[in-house]
This record gives C-alpha cells, structure tokens and sequence, in this order.
C-alpha cells in the first residue's frame, strides 16, 4: 500500500516540485535522496536495504520523470556494476569451481533450460509469439544479480553452507558468462522451433491487449515555446505523428492534461532522445534557446540516426555555421528573420510593391545564407526522396553571365544522356518555369533546379560557371546548335587546369 502511495501521489508531487527550480543537480540529489528513503524504510521494516532500493526505483519508474531519473542514474549504473562483477569474482573459489567441474556444468544447465522454460512460457501465455517466447526465455535464462542478494541472506541466516553458497556462485558465474553466446544461437534456436508442427495460433500468438509499438517516420519537436507550440499546432492540423520534450514541468503537466504528447526530459540526453524514438524519427527540431544546448542535442540526434533531417532555431547568425558543422540540416536564425520581416515591413509603408519586396528577401535571404553554405549550388532537400533514394539530391545551381549554356537549350547541353543530371525546373525573374521542355533555351542568372547524384551534378557545374573563372582541364568547347564549336573571346581553357573542386552541402 505504501509502494502504490509513493509512486502515485507523494513521488510525483516531490519530483514536480524539485524539478520547478531547474537544477539538474538538485533532481539527481532528490533521485539519490528518494532511493537511499525507501532503503532506509524496508531496512526498518525489517526487509533487506537492497529490496528497498528495488521498490524505490519501482516507485520513480511510475513518475512522468521516469526516464530523466534514469538518464542521470546510468553513470551510476555502469560503476556500480563494474564494482558488482568485481566482487563477485573476489567471493568465488576457484578452486572449488575446479574439483566441483561436472556438477557445476550441470547445474548451470540445468538453470538455463528451466529458466528458459519458465521465461519462455509466461511470454508465450502472455500471447507472444512462440519466437518471442524462445528468445526472450533464453536471454533471461542465467542466473539475475538479485540472486546474489538472496543468496546472501540465505548464508547469513543459516539457510544455506558454504559448499552451496560456493555451488551458487559458480552457477551463476558460469551462466552469466554463457549468456552471450546462448543469445547469439537463440535466433537458430527459434528457427528450429518453427520447423515442429506447432498450432498456427502458438507461431502468431494472441495478445491479450495491443503492444505500443515503437515511433516512426514521426516529427519529434524539442522545446515548447511559442514554436514548439505553433509547430505542434501546425502538425495536429496536418495530422502528422509529433513528439514533444520540453524541460518545464508546469508546461510538460498543462499540455499532457490538454492531450499533448509531451514528455518532461533533458534533451541534451542520449536516454531521452532514444526514448523519443529519434533513431527512426523523420524530422527532429530544435528549438530550445539555450545555443549551447542546441548544439549538444544536435551532435548527440545526428550521432543516433544519420539520416534525420535536423531543424535548428538560434538566436543569432554566427551561431547557425557551428550547427551546420554538427550536423545540422537547417538553421534559423532569430535575429536574420527578424530583420528581413522588419525591411519588408517598412517597406510595405512606403508602398512598395509586394513583388519587389518578395524579390528582396529572396536576395537578402540568398546572401545571409551564403556564410554558411555554398552560393552557387545550393541544397534543396526533400527528406522524403532521399530516405529511399539516398544517393540522389536536388539542387538549385545559378546560371553566370559567360558560363557555356547561356543561349543553350537543354537538347543542346544534353544533361541527362551525357551527364544523368535531369532538370526539374528553372527560377527566373521573369517567371519560373516547372518541368522545362528539351527547347527551353537557358538565360543567364536562370537558377536551375537539377536532380542527380553528387558526382553527376559535379561533373554538369562547368556548364553553368564562367570558363575563365573556373578552369577546367581538357574541357572541349561546347557545341552550337549547327555544330560550330561556341569559344569565348577565341580563347579555349588552358591545358593541364585543374577543376576547382566541387562542394554540395548535404
């Protein structure tokens, strides 16, 4: 009753309150503070200190601050269980694990096949799957650490001698040593099992209530101020799968009331971030204030899923290239929007037309950009056609005043059967135009919307740069539509150039 107390009503309010000040520091002492309690407690009780460490962290598994506790505790974890296996070591008698060999080997396989019996049969009438059942039996089939606490009670009070404790110990050792190699053929193990003429309902399994099942393809939106907030928004309307992580926890309980699936952790986290399911996420956006956060949860989100877009909100521009160099797929910049909205704004009251205003921040946008990204061919990512097509991206590449296609048509330039660069459309001032016909004659300062492989459109680059400029070695002159070879000025490129090296942002 106690238990059920503490997780529902008295941990939680301790933890909201505690996590009300925004000291990470205070959390994991309130964490440490609410284990080392219940300890305290089950000891009075008259129960051992390591089942009431047991509950304690039943009891903060329940709390919506679960996974923060358990994301600062791992440090924890990973010393303690070198301490744990150490010990461990230190009470084995070698020498009896020598003269005891045989009956040691065959208590040790006795306790893999009847716990992997036992593991394997309460999943299996929990509706798994037979295959389930198999790999989860024999992945639980050596002998758990909590064991040791008990044997140790058992040896104290009397229960057990020192030739079992020993027995015990040497068991234990040699299952959990096993254990690698026994997960490692338990999927064979699995596959043997379904040769037998089982029942089709033990292969499929019936559940008896619908397993969560992981996240994908899902947009994961990490703080919720007012644009974590408008994207949200923006996502229920469009009907997209989001997942929220905010570190307020007045926030975090309001919005959850309110059907929000929010979730209180520090992002900065790998923990959190895995329990948000970033691995398989398709967009991720970061739009915390905090810059060095932002850039900590940008390296630790692209270091778990190589392939997620990453959005990233800072405040000010020379802060956007450092999340560019992490991994960052977008950055936008606070103080950049802002003043672009400003200068079109005023603007507006002078009664400029909002044509040529949109043309401005189209410039303006183009230059602030470049700082950070290359000007003559840049990204235009579609995340969705390079998660199944991964090789292929699309660009956008500015046409120079003296490059070779100026006055050339796409049947002359031949992209796609000499080079296997499609273009997909063309911006220009004076109308753009989608899916471009073989006659559409290219312009200089047209911006070309071009598909293909990062070798391909590298290689299609000296067609749209100046020749002068940009060099390029054993480059012919491009031909006319007669024929006539097309040379600038009479010069042709110098022999031995070399090709000023390509760079397309990914």
């Amino acid at each position: 009753m106690l238990v059920i107390l503490g997780a529902k009503l008295i941990v939680p309010a301790l933890l909201y309150q505690v996590v009300r000040l925004r000291s990470s520091e205070l959390f994991l002492l309130a964490v440490i503070l609410i284990c080392l309690s219940v300890a305290w407690l089950s000891y009075s009780a008259g129960l051992s200190l390591a089942l009431g460490a047991f509950l304690a962290g039943l009891i903060i598994s329940e709390s919506e601050y679960s996974y923060q506790a358990l994301g600062n505790i791992i440090p924890f974890r990973d010393v303690f269980t070198s301490f744990f296996f150490v010990s461990i070591g230190m009470l084995l008698d070698v020498g009896f694990f020598i003269e005891r060999a045989e009956l040691v080997f065959a208590a040790a396989l006795g306790v893999l096949v009847l716990k992997a019996v036992i593991a394997g049969g309460v999943s299996v009438l929990l509706g798994y799957p037979a295959r389930t059942g198999v790999l989860a039996g024999l992945a639980l089939a050596q002998i758990g650490e909590f064991s040791f606490i008990l044997s140790k009670t058992g040896l104290d009070s009397g229960i057990l001698g020192r030739s079992e404790y020993q027995l015990f110990l040497a068991v234990s050792v040699l299952t959990m040593a096993a254990t690698p190699f026994v997960i490692a053929g338990s999927p064979k193990a699995a596959d043997l099992l379904y040769r037998l003429p089982l029942p089709e309902k033990l292969k499929a399994g019936h559940p008896f209530a619908a397993i969560p099942e992981k996240r994908e393809n899902h947009l994961v939106i990490i703080g919720y101020g007012f644009v974590g907030r408008t994207l949200a928004r923006a996502a229920r309307v469009g009907e997209l799968s989001y997942l929220i992580l905010e570190m307020n926890p007045e926030k975090v309980r309001g919005e959850r009331a309110n059907g929000e699936p929010i979730h209180y952790g520090d992002a900065t986290q790998e923990m959190i971030l895995r329990h948000a399911d970033v691995d398989a996420a398709r967009v991720v956006v970061v739009a915390v204030s905090d810059v060095m956060a932002t850039r900590r949860i940008v390296e630790m989100v692209r270091k778990i899923n190589p392939k997620v877009y990453i959005m990233a909100r800072v405040r000010y521009l020379d802060e956007a290239a450092a999340c560019y160099d992490l991994g960052a797929d977008e950055v936008i910049p606070e103080e950049f929007e802002t003043s672009v909205e400003i200068f079109s704004r005023v603007l507006s009251k002078y009664l400029v037309p909002r044509i040529e205003i949109d043309k401005m921040i189209v410039e303006v946008r183009s230059l602030g950009y470049d700082m950070f990204r290359n000007a003559e061919i840049e990204p235009g990512k579609i995340s969705d056609l390079r998660r199944y097509l991964p090789n292929v991206e699309i660009v956008t590449v500015k046409v120079e005043e003296k490059a070779p296609a100026v006055g050339k048509t796409l049947a002359d330039l031949e992209l796609r059967k000499k080079l296997g660069v499609n273009a997909l459309g063309i911006l220009r001032d004076s109308g753009n135009i989608l899916n471009p016909t073989s006659e559409t004659e290219i312009e200089a300062g047209d911006v070309l919307l071009v598909l293909g492989t990062s070798e391909q459109i590298s290689k299609s680059r000296h067609l749209f740069r100046d020749p002068v400029r940009y060099p390029r070695a054993g480059a012919g002159a491009l031909k006319d539509r007669d024929g006539s070879e097309d040379e600038k000025d009479g010069e042709k490129p110098s022999e031995g150039a070399e090709e000023t090296p390509d760079r397309i942002d990914d």
